[in-house]
């Protein structure tokens, strides 16, 4: 609230006025008159407030007109929950893009946003995009054609993708990469035959993911021929992304000695899982220290060999299920006992390659850091559907890719605001999405009205410390 709003307030207190109140809504102040009444059905207190006036700077209160919806004075109804989180959360985003994209960033951000609350076709975007409060000022033309066209400039513009994800792990240096593949039935140049993880041979495209160790943000995203193999995505992305000198997070399927070489050339701090079938498993190392993870009990340990760390990890559980894994495929005829003796030997181990020396507590949890960007995958394919690839052009695709990637940036950031406010458990972006959605602006002639907002809605904005709805003074 304003001095001078605030000051109003205070002397009408001081002349003895009770239950005044003053509410901020879109940059206007209003004044209420509120007490409270047993509601008998609910037995408790309930708030009732009749409204008064508007407030304003020069002329003080202007009284007598009582707001009321008629045909006459609405102009519209507006989805005002979602508008203003977005508004809250993506300052950043919306930056970059103008920077970026001068001549698109508005249709840009407006797909970006109305995508992250679910996919939605070309010919809907500007549907969904109208049901919000435009608490932006931002005129973007979402023409379904226009879009197709946005598509294509924002694909084959790779220098300006490149300036956003610059932008967005311009402060982080410990990244997690992964590599995943999306199917299409489009007829690309740059979808190609390629085994999938199940092993069967279909035209697909890869996408390589970096996001932050810090953060959990997505901060870079690529697009790979499918037949591409994971290790050469690794070198052409390291490059391409320029994170020197930082930390990388990487699967076992990235894991050879090529790529170890690779990366200390390339003065990469790196922690890479090895192959189960890795000789270095033979390395004698002693597990003369502990952990717990998820009140699992780790044994672990490490060793200095060839210029590089190796640590080792047995987990009691997992050693438990896999021996019981074991004995039932040798009693089913799978394996026989010299392969049962040598299986055995790895059962529940874990042997981790960096050239870090840290404790082995610190380099086992940045390993398991690892399932962040496999949610985030998760999240990218299904629950924006972004693998929804039906489009007829290589630059229409990588445009898609790269909204896509803007989405799943989006909807990350709801998702870590909720985990620090405490939330993740009980509430997913989804969730929030959907009960934001209910508050609505009624847009007036002379004022908007904000909806009633639900207790639960503001108890969780009050913990996000967004301030997402305005305040009432009392």
């Amino acid at each position: 609230m304003e001095e001078w709003a605030k000051s109003w307030l205070i002397e009408q207190r001081s002349q003895g006025k009770k239950g005044i109140e003053v509410k901020e809504i879109s940059g206007n102040y209003y004044v209420y008159h509120s007490t409270t009444y047993w509601d008998k059905e609910l037995k408790k207190r309930r708030k009732v407030s009749e409204y008064i006036g508007k407030l304003d700077r020069v002329k003080g209160l202007i009284e007598g007109i009582k707001r009321s919806i008629t045909a006459t004075n609405l102009r519209g109804i507006k989805e005002y929950g979602n508008a203003v989180l977005f508004d809250r959360l993506l300052s950043d985003m919306r930056s970059y893009l103008a920077d970026a994209f001068p001549g698109e960033w508005e249709e840009v951000y407006a797909l970006a946003i109305t995508r992250a609350m679910g996919y939605t076709p070309l010919k809907r975007v500007c549907s969904a995009w109208d049901k919000l409060y435009n608490i932006s000022g931002i005129n973007p033309n979402l023409d379904a054609k226009n879009l197709s066209h946005v598509l294509k400039v924002v694909g084959t513009d790779s220098l300006a993708q490149e300036s956003v994800f610059k932008a967005l792990s311009e402060r982080d240096r410990d990244l997690v990469y992964d590599l995943s593949t999306i199917l299409t039935r489009s007829s690309l140049n740059i979808a190609e035959y390629g085994y999938n993880k199940d092993k069967i041979h279909v035209p697909q495209v890869n996408i390589a993911l970096f996001c932050s160790l810090e953060t959990g943000l997505p901060t870079t995203i690529r697009t790979i021929p499918g037949s591409v193999r994971d290790i050469k995505s690794l070198y052409n992305s390291i490059i391409e992304a320029k994170k020197e000198g930082g930390t990388i997070i990487l699967d076992r399927g990235f894991f050879s000695e090529d790529a170890i070489r690779f990366l200390l050339e390339k003065k990469m701090n790196f922690i890479l899982p090895a192959r189960r079938n890795s000789r270095l498993y033979e390395t004698r190392i002693h597990l003369n220290g502990h952990l717990f993870y998820k009140k699992r009990l780790i044994r672990c340990g490490k060793r200095y060999v060839d210029g590089i760390f190796l640590y080792l990890f047995e987990d009691q559980q997992l050693m438990l299920e896999e021996n019981t894994t074991l004995y039932k495929k040798l009693d089913e005829g799978k394996i026989d006992r010299q392969e049962l003796g040598e299986a055995q030997k790895r059962a529940g181990r874990i042997l981790i390659v960096s050239n870090l020396d840290i404790n082995e507590k610190e380099i086992f949890m940045q390993y398991k850091s690892r399932d962040r960007i496999e949610k985030l995958f998760d999240t990218y394919k299904n629950v924006l559907q972004a693998d929804t690839l039906y489009l007829q052009d290589n630059e229409s695709v990588f445009g898609h890719i790269f909204i896509s990637f803007l989405s799943l940036y989006t909807y990350t950031k709801i998702e870590m605001a909720l985990k620090k406010a405490d939330l993740l458990d009980k509430q997913s972006p989804k969730d929030i999405l959907l009960e934001l959605s209910k508050v609505y602006l009624i847009q007036l002639n002379d004022c908007n009205i904000i909806s009633e907002i639900p207790k639960k809605l503001e108890r969780m904005d009050g913990k996000m410390g967004l301030e997402l709805f305005p305040k009432n003074r009392s």
